[in-house]
């Protein structure tokens, strides 16, 4: 069954076309090396904050690369960006 993980943040003024360039390495970055993540949306909200949200195949791909990821670099380089940082994890019972 599939599983997301949503980010909610707000991007520090002035550094959204830097997070956009960030975020887009990191995104390659991760789905070369986890073939089970399979779309990334990003979600500007009427309030200025972000939703990030990132599929994957399985949970246990998802935790796989997230730990993972703490050894990247560039995922800490992206998340300095942004404020108001928040994650929360589901899955996916209907999609049409």
């Amino acid at each position: 069954m599939a599983v997301v993980r949503t980010h909610r943040y707000t991007v520090e003024t002035g550094k959204l076309a830097q997070l956009l360039e960030q975020r887009s390495a990191l995104i390659q970055g991760i789905r070369s090396a986890n073939p089970e993540f399979t779309e990334a949306t990003l979600i500007r909200q009427e309030d200025g904050s972000y939703l990030d949200i990132w599929r994957w195949e399985s949970a246990s791909a998802m935790r796989g690369a997230a730990a993972a990821a703490r050894g990247f670099p560039l995922a800490g380089a992206t998340l300095s960006l942004t404020t108001e940082h928040s994650v929360v994890d589901g899955e996916v019972l209907d999609q049409r």
